[in-house]
């Protein structure tokens, strides 16, 4: 995202073309543990994010927000890291085929707050993903009112971060551009989860890659949640288009898998002219299964119910 201290807005009709990331320092792409996300509340509803468990989730520690976490165990797994990693991806590239199947509704609010913590602009867009009659999967934006957002300016990176590294999915295909390493062990509302840090080997020109952390189901060995940034931030002479960090949580749908449902950011944006704050939140809901990936002619919708939660 860029600053707009020396640029034009963007127009209002481009806006819902160009959707958003954002923006955090460079100094973020340093390989190593990432900080702890911060708890904050969701800017477009008064609820608070869910819960990533089979059923309500018990406090730990004393906690009663509904999102509790254990302290992090370095015990070692029962079976070989190598192993995990290579089931959770490719159950992940099994999801990525299971998930293109499905229609979703997309509702993302990005505010920028002033010194206060008030906000002083605001850009809300709902997106509808479905499939035409013959199958073509299209992107369809059924509320955009008006953006007030002044300070900023999206990018086409923020596109791509929004559609590909939020919503991040580790598959067995993308799994050798990343160094993964075992961190702990974390009981993340009633999951019990290992958790992996992950970073891209090398940076590629034009292209974009995940680097946070991921907690991998021990259960289903499925990625349940992730925090961390997209990276590189590109930082040119009179041009800084740097991002946040971002939260992702998500839940189980159906059968083995486990489809993101919300995305929480809430950073200042450390730009050399000054920082800006900005809060985000994406939510995705109503999930229904649309055709099948094997089946060839005309797609029909196929009703499937969510797996029974204990």
């Amino acid at each position: 995202m860029n600053c707009l201290s020396n640029r034009n807005l963007v127009m209002p009709s481009l806006l819902p073309l160009i959707l958003a990331g954002f923006a955090l320092p460079s100094v973020a792409q340093t390989q190593g543990p990432l900080p702890h996300p911060p708890s904050s509340e969701d800017t477009s509803t008064s609820a608070t994010s869910p819960t990533m468990a089979r059923r309500a989730a018990t406090p730990v520690h004393g906690q009663d927000d509904g999102h509790a976490e254990s302290e992090i165990s370095n015990t070692p797994p029962s079976i070989p890291v190598d192993q995990i990693i290579q089931k959770f991806s490719q159950h992940e590239s099994e999801f990525k085929k299971e998930r293109d199947n499905y229609t979703y509704t997309q509702n993302f609010v990005f505010q920028t707050l002033d010194i206060d913590g008030v906000p002083d602009g605001e850009y809300r867009l709902t997106t509808e993903v479905s499939f035409t009659p013959e199958g073509k999967r299209y992107e369809h934006d059924t509320y955009a009112p008006v953006p007030t957002i002044s300070r900023l300016q999206f990018t086409k990176q923020d596109l791509d971060d929004l559609r590909n590294i939020q919503p991040f999915v580790l598959t067995a295909e993308e799994l050798p551009k990343y160094n993964v390493t075992y961190v702990g062990r974390q009981l993340v509302d009633e999951l019990h989860c290992y958790i992996f840090e992950v970073g891209p080997k090398k940076i590629e020109k034009d292209q974009r890659y995940f680097q946070g952390r991921v907690w991998v189901d021990q259960t289903d060995l499925q990625i349940v949640k992730s925090y961390g940034k997209a990276v590189p931030d590109i930082i040119k002479k009179n041009n800084e288009n740097i991002f946040p960090h971002f939260e992702t949580l998500r839940e189980n749908i159906t059968g083995p898998y486990w489809f993101p449902t919300y995305t929480h950011a809430d950073d200042t944006l450390r730009f050399s002219s000054g920082g800006v704050h900005i809060r985000f939140t994406v939510k995705y809901a109503n999930y229904k299964r649309f055709g099948s990936t094997h089946k060839l002619g005309t797609p029909e919708e196929v009703k499937q119910q969510p797996k029974p939660q204990p």
